[in-house]
Protein backbone atom coordinates (compact mmCIF):
# COMPACT_ATOMS: atom_id res chain seq x y z
CA UNK A 1 0.00 0.00 0.00
CA UNK A 2 1.43 3.57 -1.32
CA UNK A 3 1.91 6.41 0.45
CA UNK A 4 -0.55 8.24 -0.96
CA UNK A 5 -3.44 5.82 -0.47
CA UNK A 6 -2.29 5.99 3.63
CA UNK A 7 -2.59 9.47 3.53
CA UNK A 8 -6.42 9.16 1.58
CA UNK A 9 -7.78 6.90 4.53
CA UNK A 10 -6.43 8.48 7.57
CA UNK A 11 -8.03 12.07 5.79
CA UNK A 12 -11.23 10.04 4.95
CA UNK A 13 -11.59 8.80 8.70
CA UNK A 14 -10.96 12.19 10.37
CA UNK A 15 -13.91 13.35 8.09
CA UNK A 16 -16.15 10.95 9.61
CA UNK A 17 -14.75 11.38 13.07
CA UNK A 18 -15.59 15.26 12.52
CA UNK A 19 -18.73 14.62 11.29
CA UNK A 20 -20.06 12.67 14.14
CA UNK A 21 -18.93 14.75 16.72
CA UNK A 22 -20.57 17.83 14.97
CA UNK A 23 -23.74 15.94 14.95
CA UNK A 24 -23.75 14.38 18.77
CA UNK A 25 -22.99 18.13 19.70
CA UNK A 26 -25.62 19.69 17.61
CA UNK A 27 -28.09 17.11 19.27
CA UNK A 28 -26.93 18.46 22.69
CA UNK A 29 -27.39 21.84 22.48
CA UNK A 30 -30.81 21.91 20.75
CA UNK A 31 -33.94 22.71 22.14
CA UNK A 32 -35.39 19.98 20.35
CA UNK A 33 -32.45 17.42 21.15
CA UNK A 34 -32.92 14.03 23.23
CA UNK A 35 -34.88 15.56 26.14
CA UNK A 36 -37.87 17.26 23.75
CA UNK A 37 -40.62 15.44 22.78
CA UNK A 38 -41.48 11.81 24.09
CA UNK A 39 -37.86 12.08 25.80
CA UNK A 40 -37.41 14.81 27.95
CA UNK A 41 -40.52 17.10 29.87
CA UNK A 42 -40.42 20.81 31.17
CA UNK A 43 -39.36 21.57 34.90
CA UNK A 44 -39.19 24.82 36.60
CA UNK A 45 -36.02 25.79 38.73
CA UNK A 46 -34.62 28.48 40.20
CA UNK A 47 -32.85 31.12 38.14
CA UNK A 48 -31.03 32.40 41.35
CA UNK A 49 -30.99 31.83 45.05
CA UNK A 50 -34.47 32.96 46.62
CA UNK A 51 -35.33 34.10 50.02
CA UNK A 52 -38.07 33.13 52.26
CA UNK A 53 -40.91 35.23 51.96
CA UNK A 54 -40.36 36.51 48.24
CA UNK A 55 -42.88 36.75 45.94
CA UNK A 56 -41.77 35.17 42.63
CA UNK A 57 -41.67 36.77 39.27
CA UNK A 58 -40.51 35.44 36.08
CA UNK A 59 -37.02 36.69 36.58
CA UNK A 60 -36.90 34.19 39.99
CA UNK A 61 -37.33 31.03 37.96
CA UNK A 62 -36.67 29.75 34.50
CA UNK A 63 -37.63 26.54 32.64
CA UNK A 64 -35.59 23.53 31.48
CA UNK A 65 -35.68 20.24 30.07
CA UNK A 66 -35.17 17.44 31.72
CA UNK A 67 -35.75 13.20 31.14
CA UNK A 68 -39.17 12.05 32.29
CA UNK A 69 -38.21 9.68 34.32
CA UNK A 70 -36.10 12.36 36.57
CA UNK A 71 -39.04 14.62 36.76
CA UNK A 72 -39.42 14.69 40.62
CA UNK A 73 -43.14 15.06 42.49
CA UNK A 74 -44.26 18.11 43.12
CA UNK A 75 -42.54 20.38 40.49
CA UNK A 76 -43.88 22.63 37.99
CA UNK A 77 -43.85 22.49 34.12
CA UNK A 78 -44.47 26.48 33.20
CA UNK A 79 -42.96 29.32 35.01
CA UNK A 80 -47.03 31.09 35.22
CA UNK A 81 -47.95 28.06 37.56
CA UNK A 82 -45.52 29.55 40.18
CA UNK A 83 -45.47 33.56 39.80
CA UNK A 84 -47.01 35.25 42.20
CA UNK A 85 -46.47 32.92 44.72
CA UNK A 86 -44.64 33.17 48.11
CA UNK A 87 -41.81 30.97 49.17
CA UNK A 88 -41.52 29.27 52.65
CA UNK A 89 -38.16 27.77 52.33
CA UNK A 90 -35.41 28.84 50.80
CA UNK A 91 -34.66 27.87 47.72
CA UNK A 92 -30.94 27.52 45.75
CA UNK A 93 -30.27 28.61 42.23
CA UNK A 94 -30.90 25.37 39.71
CA UNK A 95 -33.22 23.95 42.84
CA UNK A 96 -36.56 22.52 41.60
CA UNK A 97 -39.46 24.48 42.26
CA UNK A 98 -41.53 22.29 44.20
CA UNK A 99 -45.13 22.90 46.04
CA UNK A 100 -43.68 22.26 49.01
CA UNK A 101 -41.72 25.25 49.10
CA UNK A 102 -44.18 27.67 48.14
CA UNK A 103 -46.94 28.93 49.96
CA UNK A 104 -50.67 28.25 48.72
CA UNK A 105 -52.14 30.20 46.21
CA UNK A 106 -53.61 33.55 47.26
CA UNK A 107 -51.94 33.09 50.63
CA UNK A 108 -49.45 36.12 49.55
CA UNK A 109 -45.38 36.21 50.78
CA UNK A 110 -43.81 37.49 53.53
CA UNK A 111 -44.66 36.07 57.06
CA UNK A 112 -48.23 35.59 56.55
CA UNK A 113 -47.50 33.04 53.77
CA UNK A 114 -44.98 30.77 56.22
CA UNK A 115 -48.30 30.46 59.19
CA UNK A 116 -49.42 26.69 58.57
CA UNK A 117 -52.61 25.84 57.75
CA UNK A 118 -54.44 25.94 61.25
CA UNK A 119 -51.55 27.91 62.84
CA UNK A 120 -51.34 31.42 64.58
CA UNK A 121 -48.17 33.27 64.60
CA UNK A 122 -47.31 35.25 68.26
CA UNK A 123 -44.12 37.00 68.78
CA UNK A 124 -42.20 36.99 72.42
CA UNK A 125 -39.22 39.44 73.67
CA UNK A 126 -36.06 37.95 74.56
CA UNK A 127 -33.00 38.93 74.89
CA UNK A 128 -29.19 37.00 74.73
CA UNK A 129 -29.93 34.36 77.25
CA UNK A 130 -33.49 34.02 76.08
CA UNK A 131 -33.23 33.15 72.72
CA UNK A 132 -29.98 31.08 73.42
CA UNK A 133 -27.36 33.35 73.09
CA UNK A 134 -28.39 34.07 69.29
CA UNK A 135 -28.69 30.98 68.07
CA UNK A 136 -31.87 30.15 67.61
CA UNK A 137 -32.68 31.65 64.23
CA UNK A 138 -35.91 30.91 61.66
CA UNK A 139 -36.77 27.40 61.14
CA UNK A 140 -35.28 26.19 64.47
CA UNK A 141 -36.99 24.14 67.27
CA UNK A 142 -37.14 24.87 71.07
CA UNK A 143 -39.10 24.17 73.73
CA UNK A 144 -40.95 27.40 75.49
CA UNK A 145 -40.25 27.38 79.85
CA UNK A 146 -42.02 29.28 82.46
CA UNK A 147 -40.37 30.57 85.66
CA UNK A 148 -42.69 31.63 88.39
CA UNK A 149 -44.28 31.15 91.69
CA UNK A 150 -47.02 28.47 92.60
CA UNK A 151 -48.72 27.22 95.04
CA UNK A 152 -50.18 28.41 98.92
CA UNK A 153 -46.82 28.75 99.77
CA UNK A 154 -45.50 30.76 96.73
CA UNK A 155 -42.48 28.59 96.30
CA UNK A 156 -40.72 29.22 92.69
CA UNK A 157 -40.85 26.74 89.82
CA UNK A 158 -40.18 26.51 86.18
CA UNK A 159 -42.50 24.52 83.90
CA UNK A 160 -41.91 23.07 80.06
CA UNK A 161 -45.45 24.98 78.55
CA UNK A 162 -44.92 24.49 75.08
CA UNK A 163 -42.62 21.68 73.05
CA UNK A 164 -41.40 21.57 69.44
CA UNK A 165 -42.47 24.67 68.54
CA UNK A 166 -41.02 26.14 65.01
CA UNK A 167 -39.51 29.47 65.03
CA UNK A 168 -40.93 31.47 61.97
CA UNK A 169 -39.24 34.73 62.02
CA UNK A 170 -35.85 36.33 64.58
CA UNK A 171 -36.88 40.44 64.43
CA UNK A 172 -37.67 41.29 61.39
CA UNK A 173 -35.54 38.60 59.52
CA UNK A 174 -37.49 35.61 57.85
CA UNK A 175 -34.21 33.62 56.55
CA UNK A 176 -31.88 31.52 58.49
CA UNK A 177 -28.34 32.06 58.75
CA UNK A 178 -25.96 31.16 55.87
CA UNK A 179 -22.74 31.39 57.89
CA UNK A 180 -24.62 29.70 61.07
CA UNK A 181 -23.44 32.65 63.68
CA UNK A 182 -25.69 33.84 65.93
CA UNK A 183 -28.56 36.32 65.15
CA UNK A 184 -29.98 38.16 67.85
CA UNK A 185 -32.73 40.32 68.32
CA UNK A 186 -35.05 41.97 70.65
CA UNK A 187 -37.92 40.09 69.49
CA UNK A 188 -38.89 36.27 68.34
CA UNK A 189 -42.05 34.93 66.35
CA UNK A 190 -43.39 31.44 66.95
CA UNK A 191 -45.79 29.42 64.90
CA UNK A 192 -48.63 27.73 67.64
CA UNK A 193 -52.25 26.28 67.73
CA UNK A 194 -54.83 29.05 68.98
CA UNK A 195 -54.84 27.02 72.65
CA UNK A 196 -50.76 27.33 72.62
CA UNK A 197 -50.95 31.16 71.80
CA UNK A 198 -53.50 31.60 74.93
CA UNK A 199 -50.68 30.08 76.93
CA UNK A 200 -47.52 31.84 76.05
CA UNK A 201 -49.62 35.46 76.09
CA UNK A 202 -50.37 34.51 79.47
CA UNK A 203 -46.88 33.01 80.67
CA UNK A 204 -45.69 36.19 78.86
CA UNK A 205 -47.19 38.08 81.48
CA UNK A 206 -47.29 36.02 84.83
CA UNK A 207 -43.90 34.67 84.54
CA UNK A 208 -40.46 35.11 82.87
CA UNK A 209 -40.02 32.96 79.67
CA UNK A 210 -36.60 30.97 78.65
CA UNK A 211 -36.23 29.09 74.87
CA UNK A 212 -35.08 25.64 75.38
CA UNK A 213 -33.45 24.89 71.71
CA UNK A 214 -34.32 21.42 70.22
CA UNK A 215 -32.30 19.44 67.72
CA UNK A 216 -34.73 19.53 64.83
CA UNK A 217 -34.34 15.85 64.17
CA UNK A 218 -35.68 14.95 68.01
CA UNK A 219 -39.41 15.59 68.38
CA UNK A 220 -40.40 13.07 70.84
CA UNK A 221 -41.84 15.15 73.88
CA UNK A 222 -40.05 15.05 77.10
CA UNK A 223 -42.92 14.72 79.60
CA UNK A 224 -41.27 16.71 81.92
CA UNK A 225 -42.82 17.35 85.04
CA UNK A 226 -42.47 21.08 86.70
CA UNK A 227 -38.88 21.96 88.86
CA UNK A 228 -39.34 23.22 92.17
CA UNK A 229 -36.66 25.54 94.08
CA UNK A 230 -36.82 23.01 96.76
CA UNK A 231 -35.56 20.55 94.40
CA UNK A 232 -32.09 22.36 94.22
CA UNK A 233 -31.64 21.96 98.00
CA UNK A 234 -32.43 19.06 99.05
CA UNK A 235 -31.43 20.06 103.12
CA UNK A 236 -33.82 23.07 103.30
CA UNK A 237 -37.23 22.88 104.81
CA UNK A 238 -39.92 22.74 102.68
CA UNK A 239 -42.59 25.31 102.75
CA UNK A 240 -45.80 23.27 103.64
CA UNK A 241 -49.47 24.60 103.35
CA UNK A 242 -51.00 25.59 106.31
CA UNK A 243 -53.17 23.22 107.72
CA UNK A 244 -56.79 24.91 108.62
CA UNK A 245 -58.12 24.73 112.06
CA UNK A 246 -60.92 22.83 113.69
CA UNK A 247 -63.09 24.52 115.50
CA UNK A 248 -64.67 21.81 118.57
CA UNK A 249 -67.94 22.86 119.12
CA UNK A 250 -69.77 21.89 122.46
CA UNK A 251 -72.52 19.58 122.00
CA UNK A 252 -75.21 18.89 124.54
CA UNK A 253 -75.77 15.69 125.71
CA UNK A 254 -78.97 14.99 127.33
CA UNK A 255 -79.67 12.73 130.49
CA UNK A 256 -81.58 9.36 128.74
CA UNK A 257 -85.27 8.89 129.98
CA UNK A 258 -86.20 7.20 132.98
CA UNK A 259 -86.88 3.73 132.20
CA UNK A 260 -90.70 2.83 132.38
CA UNK A 261 -91.79 0.69 135.24
CA UNK A 262 -92.87 -3.12 134.14
CA UNK A 263 -95.78 -5.52 136.05
CA UNK A 264 -95.25 -9.25 136.46
CA UNK A 265 -98.64 -11.24 136.92
CA UNK A 266 -99.04 -14.27 139.85
CA UNK A 267 -101.62 -16.31 138.71
CA UNK A 268 -102.19 -19.01 142.74
CA UNK A 269 -104.77 -21.56 141.69
CA UNK A 270 -107.57 -19.17 140.32
CA UNK A 271 -106.09 -16.20 142.32
CA UNK A 272 -104.72 -13.79 140.09
CA UNK A 273 -102.36 -10.87 141.21
CA UNK A 274 -100.36 -8.70 139.77
CA UNK A 275 -97.34 -6.58 140.46
CA UNK A 276 -95.33 -3.64 139.73
CA UNK A 277 -91.95 -2.91 139.30
CA UNK A 278 -89.48 0.12 138.83
CA UNK A 279 -87.00 -0.64 135.83
CA UNK A 280 -83.30 -0.49 136.90
CA UNK A 281 -81.56 2.55 136.57
CA UNK A 282 -78.33 1.53 133.92
CA UNK A 283 -75.02 2.87 134.99
CA UNK A 284 -73.11 5.01 133.39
Amino acid sequence: MNRSRLLMIGGLALAVGLLVSFYVYSRLRSPAGPMSGENGAPVVVAAGDILVGTKLAETDVRQIMIPKSAVPPGSFSDTSQVKGRGAIWPIGKGEFILKSKLAALNAGAGLPSMIPQGMRAVSVRVNDVVSVAGFVQPGSHVDVLSTGNEGAGNERQTTTVLENVLVLAVGKSLDRNASSDAQTAPVITLAVSPDDAQKLALVSQEGRIQLSLRNPMDTKPGGVGATRSSALYPGAPVASEPKPKIHKAAVKVSPPPAPSPYEVETIRGSKREEDKFDAPIPQQ
